[in-house]
């Protein structure tokens, strides 16, 4: 196994967390209730903290010098290796929820492999991590239940997200030589591996809520090679603002 393999695998789960909870902690002051606003706010702390710990172990592995915070604020759009699905618009409440839920599903299912990897450093995140991603998944799992299985607005509303977070999911499970090298080093597992057990969870909670997947196997995909859409560009301008405008500012 290269170590460009597991910096690229590292940066990968970095930015992911990096770029979602960028866009989670975008609802601070602006959820439609208080409790939610909270919940939404720790959510994306709890991201961020993973993130520190994913792109810190990436600069350590990649021994140039960087830190974590260089990969966060010091590269450009194409640099990054998140999923398209991430960087995707909060729209609203229905579609925020479900962006999080669809992900949720496939982090805690990533993160529980990645609990027996062969790498104690990514196993010992990984632990750390799934213990925060597990109430994820049940608080936006819960979520989608109760706003699919409600009103008519809000079941429409929940109807219309997943139609088009849908096209974006898929992109969780393609592989391509990192994930080969990933997985031949026991590192990390085959990401189509995780598709039943994703299936599974999503599949029980679309039930519960009374929601539909579309019938297509189509999805958008680019965003782990460094092909993005223009909202990461809008992020990123947002994100790196300070550390571009005055270098090397600290706290």
């Amino acid at each position: 196994m290269a170590e460009a393999d597991l910096f690229e695998f590292l940066t990968r789960m970095g930015d992911n967390t990096l770029i979602l909870g960028h866009r989670v902690s975008e609802w601070c002051g602006h959820a439609p209730v208080l409790e939610e606003d909270i919940a939404l706010a720790n959510t994306a702390l709890d991201l961020i903290g993973q993130t520190q710990l994913w792109l810190g172990l990436a600069a350590e592995v990649e021994g140039k010098g960087r830190t974590a915070d260089d990969l966060a604020f010091l590269r450009d759009a194409g640099a990054f290796r998140n999923l398209l699905l991430v960087e995707r618009p909060n729209g609203d409440f229905g579609q925020t929820l479900m962006r999080q839920f669809l992900f949720d599903a496939w982090h805690h299912a990533m993160l529980s492999a990645l609990c027996q990897s062969a790498d104690p450093r990514v196993a010992a995140i990984a632990e750390k991590a799934v213990k925060e991603v597990a109430y994820h998944l049940e608080r936006s799992a819960d979520l989608v239940i109760r706003l699919g299985d409600g009103t008519e607005e809000s079941h429409g509303r929940m109807q219309a997200a997943l139609d088009d977070i849908w096209l974006y999911a898929g992109e969780m499970f393609l592989a391509d030589a990192t994930d080969a090298a990933m997985a031949e080093a026991g590192v990390a597992p085959d990401p189509a591996a995780l598709k039943p057990v994703w299936q599974a969870t999503v599949g029980e909670v679309l039930s519960d809520a009374t929601l539909t997947a579309p019938d297509t196997d189509f999805s958008h995909k680019g965003g782990r090679i460094g092909i993005h859409t223009e909202h990461l560009g809008y992020i990123l301008a947002e994100m790196q603002f300070l550390q571009r405008a005055y270098p090397g500012a600290v706290w």
